[in-house]
Formats: C-alpha cells, sequence, structure tokens
C-alpha cells in the first residue's frame, strides 16, 4: 500500500484524539481537575509506608499537608483532595445540582482520582509518553476549539484561580490515558461481518421503532473476584438506592453521593443516545419508561445499575438511506524527496526536468516513475495510485489532483512527504450508500463494545493497583 493511502487513518486518528480533548474540556474534565496554585506538588513524591510528612524540627512545627492515599508508589495528598474537591463542588453549583453530604462527595472524588493515577502510571510503565511539543500542539487545538488564543486561555484561567501548570500536566495525562486506552481495548475490539448483518437486518425491522433517549445512571460496582457476600451487600446498597429515588430522593444527587460511575459527580448524567447503540439489556428496560421514571436494578458482570430516563423522542428514521455518491480519481506520481545530498531547489529542478520530457512525449511517465520516483509502493506500477477516494491523500496532493483534467500532468507539488508530479488518469462517481450503512454499523457496534470493555478493564486497572487509605488527623 501506498504511504499516501493510508494517511486516512492517521487523519482519522488526529481528528478522534483532538475530539477527545475537547470533550473532557466542555465536560470540565480538564478545567475541573487541575488543582489550584497553592497546592503543594508532591503527588508524585514516593510513599514511605507507615508515615507521613514530617514538619520541620522546630518548636512551632506544624503539619501543613498530609499522605490521604497512597498508590502504588506515589501519594494523594490532602491538599489535592480538597483541591480537586472544591473544583467539583463550584461545577456542581453552576449547574445548580444539589450538593451530596461532604463525605461522600470526598470519597467520590478520592476514588476518581485514585483511578486516574492508576491508569496514569499504567500509561508510564508501558512506555507511553507525551513531549512537550505534543502537549503544545493539543493545547493549541484546545484553544482554537474555544475560539480564543491559548494566552486568552491562560488568562481566563489564572483569572478564575486556576494554575495553567497544572492544566498542562492534567491535558498531558487525559492524552497519556487516551492512548492506553486505545492500546489496551480500543485496538483489541473486533467486528464481524456477520454482527453487521444481523445488526442491520435487526435494524430495518425495527425501523418504525427507533428513538433516540436522555439518560442517567447510578452504578454500584461489584469488586473483581467479589465473594458472595460481597455480591449481597452490593446488591442491597442498590436496593437502597432504588428505594431513595422511588421514594422521591434527586436522583443527580443520589448519583454524586453512591455512584461508582466515572460520572457519579455530573449528577451521573450521559446524554442523549439512540436506543439503539445501549446494550440490550439496558434499552429494554428504558423502552419501557415514561419521561422521569426509573428502571429496576439491573445487573451487569461491572455491577448494579440504576438507569433514569429523562427524556425520549422518535427518530422517524426513513425507509432507506440517504443515497452516498463519491467521486473517485484515479492517478499516479513520482515522489522524490530532500535529502542532505540533494537539497529541495535541485529536487525540484529535477522534477521540472521531468515535466518538460513528459510535455514533450520524450518520455511515458510509467517510464520515469520506474526510474525516479522514491514511492516504494508505486514506483514498480509506474507511479499507480489506484481509485482514490476523498481524503485518502494529504490535503496540498489532493487540491493539485483535483484541479487537474484526465490525462493533464501538474506541476511540481510540495506535501509533508516531499515533491511530486502528479498524472490523472480517469474519474468515477460510484454509489457507496450501502457500504456507508456497514460503516455506520460497524462503528454502532464496535461503541457499545469499546463501551463495555473499557469498564471491565478500568475496574481490573483500579483493582490491580496497591491502594492505602491514611486515616486523617
Amino acid at each position: 500500500m501506498s504511504a499516501f493511502q493510508i494517511m486516512r487513518t492517521t487523519r482519522l486518528h488526529q481528528l478522534k484524539l483532538a475530539a477527545a480533548l475537547l470533550c473532557a474540556l466542555t465536560a470540565g474534565t480538564a478545567f475541573g481537575q487541575a488543582a489550584p496554585a497553592a497546592a503543594p506538588a508532591t503527588g508524585t513524591a514516593p510513599a514511605n509506608p507507615g508515615s507521613g510528612f514530617l514538619p520541620p524540627a522546630s518548636s512551632d512545627a506544624h503539619v501543613v499537608d498530609a499522605i490521604r492515599v497512597v498508590v502504588n508508589d506515589e501519594v494523594i495528598t490532602r491538599n489535592e483532595l480538597r483541591g480537586r474537591v472544591a473544583q467539583i463542588v463550584q461545577r456542581l453549583r453552576s449547574q445548580n445540582t444539589q450538593l451530596p453530604p461532604q463525605a461522600d462527595l470526598e470519597r467520590q472524588v478520592l476514588e476518581a482520582m485514585i483511578v486516574e493515577r492508576a491508569q496514569v502510571q499504567l500509561a508510564k510503565e508501558m512506555g507511553v509518553r507525551v513531549d512537550d511539543r505534543q502537549l503544545d500542539a493539543a493545547i493549541g487545538r484546545i484553544a482554537q476549539d474555544q475560539k480564543m488564543s491559548v494566552q486568552d486561555m491562560r488568562n481566563q484561567m489564572e483569572k478564575e484561580g486556576m494554575a495553567f501548570a497544572s492544566f498542562r500536566e492534567e491535558i498531558r495525562n487525559e492524552i497519556m490515558m487516551q492512548r492506553l486506552r486505545e492500546h489496551e481495548v480500543d485496538s483489541k475490539i473486533q467486528v464481524s461481518d456477520a454482527e453487521i448483518d444481523t445488526f442491520l437486518a435487526a435494524e430495518k425491522a425495527a425501523a418504525a421503532d427507533r428513538i433516540e433517549i436522555d439518560i442517567a445512571q447510578i452504578l454500584v460496582g461489584i469488586p473483581a473476584n467479589a465473594t458472595p457476600e460481597q455480591i449481597a451487600a452490593r446488591r442491597a446498597r442498590a436496593d437502597e438506592v432504588l428505594r431513595q429515588l422511588r421514594t422521591g430522593a434527586d436522583f443527580a444527587k443520589v448519583a454524586a453521593t453512591y455512584s461508582d460511575a466515572g460520572d457519579a459527580l455530573k449528577g451521573g448524567a450521559i446524554g442523549w443516545r439512540e436506543a439503539d447503540r445501549l446494550p440490550p439489556i439496558f434499552s429494554t428496560e428504558l423502552r419501557k419508561l415514561g419521561a422521569g421514571q426509573v428502571t429496576p436494578v439491573i445487573k451487569t458482570n461491572v455491577g448494579f445499575y440504576i438507569l433514569k430516563l429523562v427524556d425520549k423522542r422518535s427518530l422517524a428514521a426513513a425507509a432507506t438511506p440517504d443515497q452516498a455518491v463519491v467521486e473517485q480519481t484515479r492517478a499516479r506520481h513520482i515522489l522524490m524527496k530532500a535529502t542532505p545530498t540533494m537539497p529541495a531547489a535541485e529536487v525540484k529542478r529535477k522534477l521540472e526536468e521531468l515535466k518538460a520530457k513528459l510535455d514533450s512525449k520524450a518520455a511515458t511517465f510509467e517510464d520515469l516513475a520506474r526510474q525516479n520516483s522514491q514511492d516504494n509502493g508505486s514506483a514498480s506500477k509506474g507511479g499507480d495510485l489506484g481509485w482514490l477516494y476523498p481524503g485518502d491523500v494529504m490535503p496540498e496532493f489532493e487540491t493539485a489532483m483535483a484541479a487537474l483534467k484526465p490525462n493533464e500532468i501538474s506541476g511540481v507539488v510540495e506535501t509533508p512527504f516531499g515533491f511530486h508530479l502528479i498524472q490523472v488518469l480517469e474519474r468515477k462517481s460510484e454509489d457507496v450508500t450501502a457500504q456507508k450503512e456497514r460503516n455506520r454499523a460497524r462503528q454502532i457496534i464496535r461503541e457499545r463494545k469499546v463501551g463495555e470493555a473499557f469498564e471491565d478493564w478500568a475496574r481490573e486497572v483500579r483493582d490491580r493497583a496497591y491502594v492505602e487509605f491514611r486515616e486523617e488527623g
């Protein structure tokens, strides 16, 4: 496969990462998790089991911070926890969400910090790194998505009492955890053609019944390798949660108090989802509800769920999908790269000489490509790249190619790969409606599998971590 034909995947990966970072920011994760400037940077100091921080040896010495939790070989300090709790409280109040009792809120926040710390540590152990150049680029994209400069974003954060250095490290951790998840979970998910066929058949049969639902969740988690007694205790806790909800308790407050899910501190809010994109065990129960009602306790391998149907609306799916037609281009090229022994100016001059030969018909494109092109994937085929879809090649290449008529040859075109001569051989339009529908089905099935697999994986990472709680004092 030519190097140009794999750029589509690379660009999609970059967009996915940018989208993940934007979601983290708008959900409050990135800003909400930034420690206040006054918090000491002690979260990464090695722990000495059995001892806390010692004050200076003086008569009026006093402890200014203390270890709350040891996570493997790192610690979470009291000041770090207080800073995170303060940010969460600020966010809940801005959303007009009732605050849970302080002890419950601290327990939830501390557990979220433990999970995050364990995942970041695992990422580092596996060699996942995010250098400053990559971090700067990611922060630049976040600022751009917020329609402000990086400096403006920094000024706004500092005005609100948030340390920009802490924010940078939170984004670095977000990227590391995203890459770890892609390696450990996403990359291992497979969707078969048989699964797609089954999904499309079921979707067609249920087309008239397609709905979108706004939901919230409470999860009472089950530890890995739990004993029957532990499972029974967690079930009892879930039953108590359901009792409170059915006697009028506020769902968001109960979620913030009891839920073990990552969205607990957002009141358990998940948002709008197509019912078909949810695990069947959930969608079946949710379809029975009216707005504002909650499901019975639903047991899964992760724990006990209680879901709330906030609202629902019909999607009124069309009987047939919209037709999707794309134009494909068959093209070939000659690629030459600048090197220390052949600078860019000399490369361009060489390609201009080849272009003159082609224009005068002194040589054929195929022969010159075989003799001169440095694209190993296409040179032996006379530079032929085959049929290209929109987005298959770099933007500079695609723009130049789109301007050419069949059999016309471009001037020298520069891309990040080097310098090119491009010739368009022919074009055609192709109806890709069926393939588009299959791709959509594949994505829906994949999302389901990834969600379930991620919950299992995150719990395993948490359970494998050495966690030692220290008494307050």
